[in-house]
């Protein structure tokens, strides 16, 4: 919670006043589809994502007559070491690479689709492949999702 949400409030606290003044503004927050629905053994993780998820649609909602934008990038599996590089209980880095994320976007493809949508200044946006689906089966059929979800191999 200290760094994936504290972390980002406090930065966005500091630079606040400055889109006030100036009148302009666009914080862009990479959060996680993990924001939108959970996944088993992230429980820290999801937490933190769902709180920037409020935090901000907050904030987009209190300064939108400032000029000031808000725009939530919520990936899914990128290709990227960050599972290698993850922590588990005791400390000690993962190393290993989970499946899901090595078949995850490409890097590249998802900057791609990341700086369309922050020239848009869009919302709110999902990029990923198929466990995109997730946001929409959480909405309308949230029981199958936990059904779905309980049987993934991700840890």
């Amino acid at each position: 919670m200290e760094v994936d949400y504290l972390g980002t409030v406090v930065l966005t606290k500091a630079l606040l006043p400055y889109f006030v003044r100036q009148k302009s503004g666009q914080f862009v927050t990479l959060t996680s589809l993990m924001g939108k629905f959970a996944s088993p053994y992230r429980s820290g993780y999801c937490g933190a994502k769902h709180a920037l998820h409020g935090f901000f649609d907050a904030l987009r909602l209190e300064h939108e007559k400032d000029g000031i934008s808000v725009t939530l990038i919520c990936p899914g599996f990128v290709n990227t070491d960050i599972a290698r590089h993850a922590l588990i209980g005791n400390g000690e880095q993962q190393n290993t690479q989970d499946t899901a994320t090595e078949k995850g976007l490409s890097v590249n493809v998802f900057a791609e689709r990341m700086l369309k949508a922050i020239y848009k200044k869009k919302f709110e946006v999902y990029i990923g492949k198929k466990e995109v689906l997730g946001v929409y089966l959480k909405r309308f059929f949230s029981k199958f999702l936990h059904w779905y979800t309980l049987r993934s191999v991700v840890r």
